[in-house]
C-alpha cells in the first residue's frame, strides 16, 4: 500500500459510516438491574490440535476429573458457573461438579468445597451447541480471588469445546476426584480450559451500574507470552487499575489467540464478525467493549500455510476497517460503549514486510482519527520503540524475543496502563 492508498483509508471509512447513518448510532438498552455479575469468562473454541500448544480437546474425557483454576474480578456472596458445549456434536453429560477456593496448584481449601447443582440435580446434560448455568451456591468470594472448578465426566464426552490459550494450568485425574482437597490425583496438566465459559457472582451493590468491561481480541488479549498462572494479561492488569482507582468493575477476557476480524480458522476460532455477539455482547451486564483485532488478518497471509493458517486471504486496510465498523454498529445497537485499540508494531517478526505494515498503519490512522469508536486505546504508541525512527518495532523490555510480536508481563502492564479509564 502506498502513501496515497493510506491517505484514502480514512475517507473510505467515513463514507461507510455515512452509509449506515440512516439508523441511530446508539439505541440504548434498558438499565441492567440484576444482582448477578459476570466475574470471569473465556471464549469457547472448537476442538483442535496445534503442534506448539498441546491440549486435550480432540480426545475429550472419559471417567476423568478436570480441575480448572480461574481468577474472578468481582466479589459476591454466591457463585454459579457457566458450561459451554458450543462446538459439541453430541449432548455433553456432566456427571457432577464442585467449586472451591484455590489452595494453589490443583489443591483446594477443603472447608470451601461446594457441590454444584443444575436445576436441583447433581449432574446435567448440555445439548450440542448449548450453554447453561449451574444453580447458585453460597460461597463468598472476593475480587481477584482464585476459584477452582472441578468437573467429573463418567462417560465419554467426545471432542471438547475448550479455550486454547489459557495461560493458566488445568489438571486431570483418572476417576472421580471432584471433592479432593489434595492435588495428589491430578497428575496430568494442560494450559487450556475445557467446557468452562464463565463464573458469575451475586452482589447487590452494582457499582453504580457501571457494568462489565469486555476485552475482545486475539493473542495480545489472551495474554500469550505472559507468565503462566500469574494473571499478567492486560485485562487482568486493567481490572486491578480500575479497583485501585475506586471504580472497580468486572473485566472479562474475550481474546482468542490467532483470531482474525474477517475469516474463521480451524485453530484460532470463528472470525470477530461471527463471534462478537456471543463473546462480547452476550453477557447482560456488559457496558463497554475494547476491541484489539486485525494483527492476524495482516500477518497470517505471509506465514507458512498449515491447517491453522490456511484460508487467510490477503486483505486491505479498507476491508479491515469495514469489519471494525460492523462491530461498532452491533455494539451501539445494544447500547454498549466500544473502544478501539490500535494494532501494535511487529517488525522483527519473520513474516514482517513493508506492504503489510502499511495496512496496519492505515487501520491505526483510522482508529485514531475516524471518529467511529467511542474512545481509543493507543497500544501502538505505548509499545513502539521510540529509538526506532520508523516506530514499527516494540520496545525490547516489552516484547518476546522469540517472535517480536507477543509481549512479556511488562508489555501487557503497559497496555493496561495505556487505557484511559474515563473512556470506559
Amino acid at each position: 500500500m502506498n502513501t496515497k492508498q493510506i491517505a484514502l483509508a480514512v475517507p473510505f471509512a467515513a463514507a461507510l459510516l455515512a452509509v449506515t447513518a440512516t439508523t441511530p448510532a446508539v439505541a440504548r438498552t434498558a438499565p441492567w438491574n440484576s444482582d448477578w455479575h459476570s466475574a470471569w469468562a473465556a471464549s469457547p473454541q472448537a476442538p483442535t490440535h496445534t503442534p506448539w500448544y498441546a491440549n486435550w480437546s480432540e480426545q475429550g474425557f472419559a471417567d476423568q476429573s478436570v480441575r480448572q483454576v480461574v481468577r474472578v474480578t468481582a466479589e459476591g456472596s454466591e457463585v454459579r458457573i457457566r458450561l459451554s458445549n458450543a462446538y459439541g456434536k453430541t449432548p455433553l453429560r456432566l456427571t457432577g461438579a464442585t467449586v472451591a477456593r484455590s489452595a494453589g496448584g490443583a489443591a483446594v481449601r477443603q472447608d470451601t468445597v461446594r457441590a454444584l447443582r443444575f436445576r436441583g440435580a447433581g449432574g446435567v446434560t448440555v445439548p450440542a451447541g448449548g450453554e447453561l448455568s449451574s444453580d447458585p451456591v453460597a460461597l463468598p468470594v472476593r475480587a481477584f480471588e482464585e476459584l477452582t472448578v472441578t468437573f467429573f465426566f463418567q462417560g465419554p464426552t467426545g471432542p471438547a469445546t475448550f479455550h486454547n490459550v489459557a495461560m493458566a494450568t488445568s489438571y486431570r485425574a483418572a476417576g472421580d476426584h471432584r471433592r479432593d482437597a489434595a492435588a495428589d490425583a491430578f497428575t496430568d496438566q494442560s494450559r487450556s480450559w475445557y467446557y468452562l465459559a464463565g463464573v458469575d457472582v451475586k452482589n447487590r451493590d452494582r457499582g453504580g451500574d457501571r457494568g462489565a468491561v469486555v476485552t475482545f481480541g486475539d493473542s495480545l488479549t489472551d495474554g500469550f507470552g505472559s507468565t503462566p498462572g500469574a494473571n499478567g494479561r492486560y485485562p487482568d492488569r486493567l481490572a486491578e487499575r480500575l479497583a485501585a482507582n475506586g471504580t472497580a468493575r468486572p473485566v472479562l477476557n474475550a481474546g482468542i489467540g490467532g483470531n482474525k476480524v474477517l475469516t474463521d480458522s480451524e485453530c484460532f476460532g470463528e472470525s470477530a464478525l461471527s463471534r462478537f455477539r456471543r463473546d462480547a455482547l452476550g453477557r447482560p451486564d456488559v457496558r463497554t467493549v475494547i476491541v484489539l483485532e486485525g494483527t492476524n488478518d495482516i500477518v497470517q497471509p505471509d506465514v507458512p500455510a498449515d491447517h491453522c493458517t490456511a484460508g487467510s486471504p490477503r486483505v486491505s486496510a479498507e476491508q479491515i476497517i469495514a469489519g471494525h465498523l460492523r462491530l461498532i454498529r452491533e455494539a451501539h445497537a445494544r447500547g454498549v460503549r466500544i473502544v478501539g485499540a490500535t494494532i501494535p508494531p511487529y517488525r522483527g517478526f519473520p513474516a514482517w514486510n513493508k506492504p503489510a505494515d502499511d495496512v496496519r498503519i492505515a487501520v491505526n490512522t483510522w482508529i485514531r482519527t475516524g471518529g467511529a469508536y467511542d474512545g481509543v486505546a493507543d497500544f501502538d504508541r505505548v509499545l513502539a520503540d521510540g529509538a526506532d525512527p520508523a516506530g514499527d518495532s516494540i520496545k525490547d523490555e516489552y516484547v518476546l524475543e522469540m517472535d517480536h510480536l507477543h509481549l512479556k508481563d511488562a508489555g501487557y502492564k503497559a497496555m493496561a496502563d495505556a487505557v484511559d479509564l474515563n473512556s470506559l
